[in-house]
């Protein structure tokens, strides 16, 4: 009797382990991560977002520029600090909220888009490395530049975003400056959310999970990113966090989702100022 409950129990273990979602993908329905190339997420602990291409430097895709070039030191992080960056201007943010408006030509709120992050683990250079990115993603909010190129964003022939959460080009673009996060749905006009370093030999750059203010970036491929490469990584992240996903398994229509979109945006014209 004890061997039959046995191969009874053996038998719902492998069945239990060998379930499919028919989704194709090895990740679960809550995880998305950003990796290398034309992979698909392979965290060791399902994210709920990220992204998945090595470094977000360079290129096009459809309307959007950036491609991916790969990471390559493994180096780990040791000691670091921990504190938030806020830098920036407040502008016409008051009571939480942003009072809307033009200047220039651009939404007011282009003007004083702003962050809060806490950093965990990282070291000065690290530091140093990860302002340097957050600088570049204020001006790049900053400019016309980037409002046209999310307005104008195109999927087969049409201004569209993949994965765009049944919203226009425009709304999109207006999420964004009001940046209100899923935990924390304020419209600040504040970039707010947690980044944790980590090493991990694996293809993927980044991830985070839905119920967290926490992003996690991996040193395999920050270490030697360029400084576009992180900031288009942190806000690929960030527009998780607003509510934007992407697929889990890989394919040419994922690259004009709106995380891996914009998150190119952000390096390539942040890489031209």
């Amino acid at each position: 009797m004890s061997k039959i409950w046995a191969l009874l129990f053996l038998s719902l273990f492998l069945v239990a382990c060998n379930k499919d979602d028919g989704s194709g993908s090895d990740c679960t329905d809550t995880a998305q991560a950003e990796e290398t190339g034309s992979t698909d997420c392979t965290v060791t602990q399902p994210p709920v977002t990220g992204e998945t291409t090595g470094s977000t430097d360079g290129g096009t895709t459809g309307s959007t520029t950036g491609t991916t070039t790969g990471g390559g030191t493994t180096g780990s992080t040791t000691g670091g600090t921990t504190g938030s960056t806020t830098g920036g201007t407040t502008g016409s943010t008051t009571g939480g909220s942003t009072t809307g408006g033009t200047t220039g030509g651009l939404p007011t709120e282009a003007y004083t888009f702003d962050t809060d992050i806490l950093f965990v683990n990282t070291t000065s250079t690290q530091q140093a490395k990860f302002d340097k990115a957050i600088e570049m993603i204020k001006a790049v909010v900053a400019t016309e530049e980037f409002r046209s190129r999310v307005l104008n964003h195109t999927y087969n022939g049409k201004k569209t975003f993949v994965d765009n959460g049944g919203f226009t080009n425009a709304q999109i673009y207006q999420k964004i400056l009001e940046a209100a996060e899923k935990l924390f749905p304020e419209k600040n006009n504040t970039m707010n959310m947690e980044v944790e370093l980590y090493y991990a030999a694996t293809t993927t750059v980044g991830y985070t999970y839905a119920n967290s203010k926490r992003i996690w970036v991996n040193t395999k491929y920050f270490n030697t990113n360029s400084t576009g490469g992180v900031a288009a990584n942190l806000f690929h992240e960030w527009l998780h966090k607003i509510g934007f996903g992407h697929a889990t398994s890989y394919s040419t229509s994922r690259d004009y989702s709106v995380p891996y979109a914009i998150g190119r945006m952000i390096s390539s014209i942040g890489n031209s100022l």
